[in-house]
């Protein structure tokens, strides 16, 4: 974004929204790379933000689903959510939304680093409820966000336990794969982050991260996946 006139275009005419407090969707874009020092030396950035926008969807999804299948189970329920806001989703929401537009930022974002989309994703669902309240935001995300761009049947079909799918086929084709998860990680693009790296032999397969080991653990292993086709087992197999 340019201006603040253009960046209320944006706002306004791609995502939907007419901001009151447009700074607060100015922050909601400001990666931690970018963060402006405060006079006290307080970094501003969206992280703040991300934190509050992630509870509030995910009590907005729990509600939205718990009324939509109401002769559903707590597990398919919880099921379904976690799918909705796993952080490889939220980025591909963030990215047909055409977030990566607006995002301020001084790193360079490769595939690795596209999970910033969905913590913008995140930032900006804080930023409408800190300027609109509950039920504004709770109605924004479930016309522009669930009903355009979650395909909820789809998620109820597809497989997203990547690391039992990972395990599985290293056992059938009889290779050792091993898991290393560093924790927290404090790496300037990564901060408060917990990693993992997935090996064979001395071959990285896969590098995760998340904000908990478990999904450090599937985004590692979703990409490890990614990384071996049919042909690559059977190669890895015979060294």
């Amino acid at each position: 974004m340019h201006s603040d006139k253009e960046f209320y275009c944006f706002l306004h005419r791609e995502l939907g929204i007419r901001p009151g407090k447009i700074s607060l969707y100015e922050l909601a874009f400001l990666h931690k790379s970018a963060s402006i020092e405060h006079g006290d030396g307080l970094l501003i950035n969206n992280e703040r933000l991300e934190y509050l926008g992630d509870a509030i969807l995910d009590a907005i999804i729990a509600e939205y689903l718990f009324k939509k299948f109401p002769g559903k189970r707590e597990g398919f329920l919880t099921q379904i959510r976690s799918k909705i806001v796993q952080r490889s989703h939220l980025e591909e929401v963030a990215y047909k939304m055409g977030l990566d537009r607006a995002m301020v930022a001084n790193t360079r974002i490769d595939h690795q680093k596209r999970r910033i989309f969905g913590d913008a994703l995140e930032a900006l669902i804080g930023a409408i409820y800190l300027d609109k309240g509950y039920e504004k935001t709770r109605h924004y995300v479930i016309r522009h966000i669930l009903k355009e761009y979650v395909d909820l049947m789809n998620l109820i079909e597809t497989e997203t336990d990547f690391k039992s799918r990972l395990i599985e086929q290293a056992q059938k084709n009889k290779i050792f794969i091993k898991f290393d998860s560093a924790g927290a990680n404090h790496e300037k693009n990564y901060s408060s982050m917990f990693r993992t790296n997935i090996w064979i032999g001395e071959k990285l397969l896969g590098e995760g991260f998340g904000k908990s080991k478990k999904e450090a653990e599937q985004h590692a292993s979703e990409i490890a996946l990614s990384n071996l086709s049919k042909s690559s087992w059977e190669k890895e197999s015979s060294t």
